[in-house]
């Protein structure tokens, strides 16, 4: 104040200007300006009172505003709070909207002083930006259930998965025996269903069910968990590595199920993943109904009015869990999947597929392209083969069957199904004795059915019941020549010293 004092001196009792004042005080034209209008709209002349100190004088040029109650209406900073969580929502737009409602309220400068104040007395979750509808944070917890084996009384621990909306604090929590792809993907199919609605992004930890490879710019995402996002059109961002403040809605979700269910099960004695997963359920929604201590409302009416009305509807049916293999296709145009072999187009021998695996199906790919589809079998050593990818020479083999053998040696003639028939019951297969009769076939055509009918009528009388015999008998047109006369057999001698066979048992 002494300087303004000394303004006021070389004004009103020097009558100096107000350049010259600013000159000799060292302050600016517009302040020394200021100073002078101040002190005549306050009614002060020169000299100034004796009982006028410092203090008086800063208070009567300088007063305090007014308190703003009384001065202007005071927005309603929760409404506000709410109203930035949704999508594309701004702090200009809802200052438009007060200004329309109080001409005489705050500019837009000190609006946004008094959210900020305002908002920066929340905890420190509830400070964080998240718009409605946007990100869903997932996670394990660190505290394991127990569940109780009837046979054995074994504890054995279950993993506890958590999901929390980040605009309104929604939670899903569930147990699952590990934290494997499987029941990974499974409690994510599981969320979108109790939400009833998708977000738009997806923040998970680093898990290696979900993540390959970790990567501060550039992680790598599981081919499974990638599959999942794209069938619900969702977008997957993991944390960065090492920077649990990514995930703090996670992290407090976690805390809060912990200390909130599980604190409350740790007497319950349950003996299946179904009972334990009904005992959180039965805390769940006390949990998300339960009223926010520093904000109105709770966790579901939230979500109810913020996040579900920006989310997007579930698709027509659930993600099915699929996992992918590389594979190499074997010389009998083969892949093996869990000790079963399903085939391929042939065309493809000793080229790498990628291998989709469900629950029911085994799709197999080249190059992005599917290239067969199976039923899944469960029985290790087996094959499913389809005819459209075999080989020509070996369709034409693979359609015959034992009936279709023995009906076709029947239009030849007797002895050639007869020949037909003991050469497929003197196999251990009988799709071994399947190249044999083919060959007799190739025999009929290259020598005549009449003659193939004799040579295997010639071969049944000698006991010659290959292949090569009946071949042989027809290149040295033994088939034309009479057949040997048979041997009688001797008669039955009944005689008292011959003991017979049955003196041996």
């Amino acid at each position: 104040m002494r300087r303004v004092r000394e303004i006021l001196r070389l004004k009103w009792e020097l009558g100096l200007s107000v350049r010259q004042i600013a000159h000799s005080s060292g302050l600016s034209h517009p302040t020394v300006l200021r100073y002078i209008e101040r002190a005549r709209a306050c009614g002060l002349s020169w000299p100034l009172p004796a009982e006028l100190d410092d203090a008086e004088l800063e208070r009567r040029l300088f007063p305090p505003p007014p308190p703003p109650s009384e001065a202007r209406a005071q927005p309603d900073w929760v409404v506000v709070h709410r109203e930035m969580k949704r999508k594309d929502m701004t702090l200009l737009l809802l200052w438009d909207e007060y200004k329309a409602a109080h001409p005489n309220g705050y500019q837009y400068t000190t609006f946004c002083r008094h959210y900020r104040a305002w908002r920066n007395r929340l905890d420190v979750v509830m400070r964080q930006d998240h718009r409605a509808g946007e990100k869903l944070f997932v996670d394990y917890a660190g505290q394991t259930a127990s569940v109780i084996d009837r046979r054995s009384g074994e504890v054995c621990p279950a993993q506890v998965f958590v999901a929390v909306m980040g605009a309104s604090n929604y939670t899903y929590a569930e147990a699952t025996w590990s934290q494997a792809m499987e029941d990974w993907i499974g409690s994510h199919v599981r969320t979108f269903e109790y939400f009833g609605a998708v977000p738009e992004i997806l923040v998970p930890d680093n898990l290696k069910s979900g993540v390959n490879k970790a990567h501060r710019y550039e992680p790598r995402l599981n081919r499974t968990y990638r599959e999942l996002g794209e069938h619900y059109g969702v977008a997957i961002l993991p944390t960065r590595p090492a920077k649990p403040r990514d995930k703090a809605k996670a992290e407090t979700g976690v805390q809060v199920v912990e200390r909130w269910i599980l604190a409350r099960l740790r007497h319950r004695r349950v003996f299946s993943l179904t009972e334990l997963n009904e005992a959180i359920g039965e805390w769940l929604e006390p949990l998300n109904a339960r009223p926010f201590k520093k904000l109105p409302g709770s966790r579901r009416e939230l979500f109810e009015s913020l996040d579900r009305p920006a989310m997007r509807p579930l698709p027509p049916r659930p993600y099915e869990y699929a996992e992918w293999k590389t594979v190499r296709v074997h010389m009998d145009y083969h892949v093996e999947i869990d000790r079963h072999y399903y085939s391929v187009p042939y065309q493809l021998v000793k080229q790498q597929l990628e291998a989709r695996v469900t629950a029911n199906t085994v799709e197999l790919l080249h190059k992005g392209r599917r290239v067969a589809s199976h039923a899944r079998s469960r029985r290790r050593g087996s094959h499913t083969t389809l005819a459209e990818h075999m080989p020509e020479r070996h369709r034409a083999q693979a359609e015959w069957t034992p009936q279709r053998l023995v009906c076709w040696a029947g239009k030849t003639g007797p002895s050639t199904a007869a020949l037909v028939k003991h050469i497929l019951a003197a196999r251990v297969h009988p799709e071994q004795g399947f190249r044999s009769c083919l060959g007799l076939m190739r025999l009929g055509k290259r020598f005549g059915e009449k003659r193939l009918e004799a040579a295997c009528r010639r071969a049944l009388a000698l006991g010659a019941h290959a292949y090569k015999n009946v071949e042989a008998i027809l290149k040295n047109d033994l088939d034309r020549k009479p057949l040997p006369p048979r041997t009688p057999e001797p008669p039955e001698i009944d005689h008292d010293n011959l003991r017979g066979p049955d003196y041996y048992q």
